[in-house]
């Protein structure tokens, strides 16, 4: 039985769960997160576990790690789900599906909004800025999307302006203008800026932009052709002639935009597909009857997900009592098991919308349990409707939804199939263990500095078959003679390893238990004999493996493709060929070292040249001090250019922060 490979304290455990709704997580010995479920009966669904032997599967092979468990109660079913997701979002369970935001989506802001009458003090509140946002939302100001990526949201912008000609500058450059700029010259702003257009006015223009982002498009047509002849029947014909041209740009805009006038102005479309033990998801956004465009989401650890999945249905299918008195609780645990494709589209809805705003409307290329609808409406306090089977104008969105999430999981298989590819390629060149390529690992360094300015060392990292950008590390160099790109080596490297050379002496000599610094597979150096040279006496002295040690030795005239590769322990230089699929990974892992040092020097260089500080990092600055000194001089140079009687008459800075401004930023 499987309750013997289990300690009696959490067996015991597991027997004194409540029948309770709720969310449980398994832990194996390293206290590393291995899965997080939900269940309408805690004590059934955990107990299911541990009740029989599960053999070699991949559930069997996940119950044998299990060495803790942690439990929460919740009130229902659906705040389980909930729970579910944000702990699998956050914690990155290796047995869930898991989608992980590469980062934060975009917004259309408008500042603050425009008063009728036209007053307000603030150049954004009297004349509202349109401008690309992103980040956390203020209640100051307006926020249209989100938009899945920043060409959408520039693209609006440009929309706008073209419409209703919206300034998009700056708050200090609008209150420092003499005279209008370009985008006044080619029609695309009305020139706030030197007052040739009154607040009331743009207000008006501000109302306008806002409703079509809403997607109130022939209301705001009807509205404009009523002005126009208005406007017309007083003999305004100047203004008459504005407005029409403003109906003119609109009109051309909704056809070229294609703009939907059906019902629908807020919706997300999502198609998955899957194949070859991948998926993806993919999200295409409709916001005020506009199509935005879409974004692909690749999820993780999808093949042992379901397999645990399809393992629990089956489980708990044969464990079913099939006599007419089951529980309804009964009945939905055992439940027909639904498709792959299904799971991971419930998986992304699932934890999608925890953090980004959900329309009311979903197109999905698979049928949603009405329990995550359910959760989600109580989430968002809105009704959400779920359609797997639209018609006319949401079929078209959808089919094209399906294409696109075809087309970049191809291409996704293709790119891992080139790159699995490349790691088998440098494993046989390099004679290194092929027999299990996914965790072949690779360390690669570089040094980079300007005439021995702010020396930056990288260290990067690649596993799996790509680069862990997560891993990387950055290394500052200090205590050397600039330029000096040996020492910089010795001094990185011994840092780097000194703690791989400590836990390999702790073994005494066998493989550092799970945690502990480890030794990578191969330690690329960017550079010839000397810097493995230097490499060499680094490894040597911490007791560590040298023929680990390859440098990367440039060919005849510094020409890609021609690199060499040098060995520490003394074999003789080896050359790829410039076709040849290892020496394609090996410049690629090469450059990426040099891309991250590169980019890091510069940022320390910049760092220096401004004063050594940075304006948010002196004491008694908050975001209001500072922008109120950014304001009045125009940037953080003209700030370190200020006197201290200057920078004191900055309302909330007094004389002696105004003195610790300026020896910080001089």
């Amino acid at each position: 039985m499987s309750s013997e490979l289990h300690s009696a304290e959490l067996l015991s455990q597991v027997a004194a769960l409540p029948p309770l709704p709720g969310v449980y997580r398994y832990f194996d010995a390293q206290d590393a997160l291995l899965y997080v479920g939900k269940a309408r009966n805690l004590k059934k669904r955990v107990s299911s576990y541990f009740s029989k032997n599960h053999g070699g599967t991949r559930i069997g092979h996940m119950v044998g790690k299990i060495v803790r468990l942690e439990t929460t109660v919740v009130r229902s079913e659906a705040e389980a789900l909930l729970l579910e997701n944000n702990l699998i979002k956050s914690l990155n369970p290796k047995y869930n599906i898991l989608f992980r935001d590469d980062k934060s989506y975009p917004y259309l802001k408008i500042t603050g909004v425009a008063a009728k009458d036209g007053t307000g003090s603030a150049p954004g509140q009297k004349y509202p800025r349109v401008a690309y946002y992103r980040g956390a939302v203020d209640k100051r100001h307006r926020y249209f999307g989100p938009y899945p990526g920043a060409w959408a949201v520039k693209e609006t912008i440009l929309l706008l302006q073209k419409v209703f000609r919206l300034r998009t500058c700056e708050d200090t450059v609008f209150a420092n203008r003499t005279r209008p700029c370009l985008l006044y010259q080619i029609k695309r702003c009305t020139g706030p800026c030197v007052d040739l257009i009154s607040p009331e006015a743009y207000a008006v223009d501000v109302a306008h932009a806002e409703a079509m982002l809403r997607g109130e498009t022939q209301e705001l047509l009807g509205e404009l052709e009523a002005r126009m002849m208005a406007h017309s029947e007083k003999l305004e014909f100047e203004q008459a002639a504005e407005v029409r041209n403003q109906i003119t740009a609109l009109s051309r805009v909704l056809h070229q935009q294609a703009i939907e006038t059906v019902s629908d102005k807020d919706v997300d479309i999502l198609a998955v597909k899957v194949q070859g033990g991948r998926a993806c998801v993919n999200l295409a956004m409709v916001r005020g009857g506009r199509h935005l465009g879409d974004r692909a989401y690749f999820p993780t650890h999808v093949e042992d997900a379901t397999a645990i999945y399809r393992e629990e249905s089956d489980s708990a299918t044969e464990s079913h009592d099939e006599s007419a008195a089951a529980e309804p609780m009964e009945a939905a645990e055992t439940a027909p098991q639904r498709p792959v494709a299904q799971l991971v589209l419930e998986a992304f809805i699932a934890q999608h919308y925890l953090h980004v705003p959900v329309p009311p409307t979903l197109l999905v290329s698979e049928p949603v349990d009405e329990l995550l609808l359910d959760a989600l409406s109580e989430q968002s306090g809105l009704r959400v409707h779920a359609v797997s089977q639209p018609r006319e104008q949401r079929r078209i969105w959808l089919e094209m939804a399906q294409q696109n999430a075809e087309i970049q999981l191809a291409r996704l298989l293709a790119e891992e199939g080139s790159q699995q590819a490349r790691t088998r390629a440098l494993a046989e060149a390099l004679d290194l263990d092929a027999e299990n390529l996914e965790a072949l690992t690779i360390e690669c360094f570089d040094i980079s500095h300007t005439a021995g300015e702010s020396t930056q060392a990288s260290c990067v990292v690649f596993h799996h078959h790509k680069m862990q950008s997560s891993e990387y590390r950055r290394f500052k160099i200090e205590g050397i003679t600039g330029g000096d790109d040996y020492a910089a080596m010795r001094q990185v490297l011994t840092r780097r390893y000194s703690k791989v050379a400590e836990a390999q002496r702790e073994a005494g000599g066998a493989e550092p238990a799970p945690g502990q610094a480890r030794l990578p597979d191969l330690v690329l150096v960017d550079g010839g004999k000397g810097q493995v040279s230097m490499a060499r006496e680094v490894f040597e002295a911490l007791g560590l493996d040298v023929s680990r040690i390859v440098g990367v030795e440039k060919g005849e005239g510094r020409k890609v493709g021609l690199e060499e590769l040098v060995f520490a322990d003394g074999r003789d230089k080896v050359y790829l060929g410039k076709d040849s699929a290892a020496l394609m990974l090996v410049a690629q892992i090469r450059d990426e070292a040099h891309r991250f040092a590169i980019t890091g020097m510069r940022a320390a260089r910049a760092k220096v040249r401004v004063g050594g500080s940075r304006l948010e990092d002196i004491p008694g600055i908050g975001p209001k001090k500072r922008a109120r000194l950014l304001q009045r001089f125009g940037g953080v140079r003209g700030v370190g250019d200020a006197s201290v009687a200057d920078l004191a008459s900055v309302e909330g800075i007094s004389r002696e922060l105004a003195e610790e401004i300026y020896r910080a930023l001089r």
